[in-house]
């Protein structure tokens, strides 16, 4: 798996940080998501998944691989 950020789109609701912590992060300025890990360990993908569906943006893209 692997993670791409669209920072433009990003509105810092902050839901990928709730969901899925150690992948995920924001700044403090201005709540814009900063990726952690853009290839997370597999028991990570699940929470992953759900972070990038529940981001309000859609800012969040992921490649299976």
């Amino acid at each position: 798996m692997k993670i791409e950020i669209d920072e433009d789109r990003c509105i810092g609701a902050g839901q990928c940080v709730l969901t899925a912590g150690d992948v995920f992060d924001q700044r403090d300025e201005d709540g814009v998501v900063v990726l952690l890990d853009d290839s997370p360990a597999p028991e990570q993908h699940e929470a992953t998944r759900q972070a990038a569906t529940l981001c309000p943006a859609a800012a969040i893209a992921l490649r299976e691989s």
